[in-house]
């Protein structure tokens, strides 16, 4: 003999088709997911990279931003993404990626870790972004008093050592401090923006034909950056 469903086995039947009809009413009948999945940016690299410096300038004068965080656009982009940008950064709390470029849910495909390091992860989190969503643009950008160039710093001037996934972490970083240690100016500013050209570099290099091909077709541009966390301000280089 069958016996009555359970209060739990209710409830989540409840949920299921709760959350069923919700999204046939939220998303329009005439899209379906194969659309959205297809989907990518109009942006060229060009156009990707204006529309940062246009954020950050906006960011910094405290203009009104129309970011893109509504119920409507998370609706929107719920069963598809259209990033503009691959945006490889440091994990610092001061660092906020959508903020500081005054950008919305769906429109940057954001890399974060300490000394925004490209490692196995993140060079294939990087690689899947420009290959199967077609984003035009690559940043690649570091920031001012950053912990884990000051880290690197520490290692070389004062043989600090680092004990287990830290001290792993930081070793990309010492080459970048070794080649400006001799160099005039602030040490750690010189291999915060040193390690982020060796990163650029190491991308536009890059053996993998998902970054070689759209990069020799114009397709793709990866540029190095350096946020101010005093000023506000996104300082663009090593454009070419």
């Amino acid at each position: 003999m069958d016996r009555p469903p359970s209060r739990r086995r209710l409830m989540a039947c409840a949920c299921h088709w709760g959350a069923a009809a919700f999204a046939a009413t939220a998303l329009p009948a005439s899209l379906h997911a194969t659309e959205f999945s297809s989907r990518k940016t109009e942006m060229t690299p060009d156009q990707a990279l204006a529309t940062l410096r246009e954020g950050n300038r906006l960011f910094r004068t405290d203009s009104p931003v129309r970011a893109g965080q509504t119920r409507e656009r998370r609706i929107e982009i719920a069963l598809g993404q259209t990033p503009f940008c691959v945006l490889v950064s440091c994990s610092d709390s001061r660092v906020s990626p959508e903020t500081l470029f005054g950008r919305g849910l769906g429109e940057l495909f954001i890399v974060r870790n300490a000394g925004n390091a490209v490692d196995l992860a993140a060079l294939g989190s990087i690689e899947y972004a420009v290959a199967q969503l077609g984003i035009p643009l690559i940043l690649v950008m570091g920031h001012s008093r950053c912990g884990a160039v000051e880290a690197a710093v520490e290692v070389v001037n004062r043989n600090t050592v680092y004990t287990g996934a830290i001290g792993r972490m930081i070793e990309p970083i010492l080459p970048a401090v070794l080649s400006v240690k001799d160099k005039p100016g602030d040490l750690v500013e010189n291999a915060m923006r040193a390690n982020v050209d060796r990163i650029v570099t190491r991308l536009r290099t890059a053996s993998e034909p998902a970054l070689l091909d759209p990069l020799r077709q114009g397709r793709l541009r990866i540029v190095g950056a350096s946020y101010s966390l005093d000023t506000g301000t996104v300082d663009f280089f090593n454009e070419a």
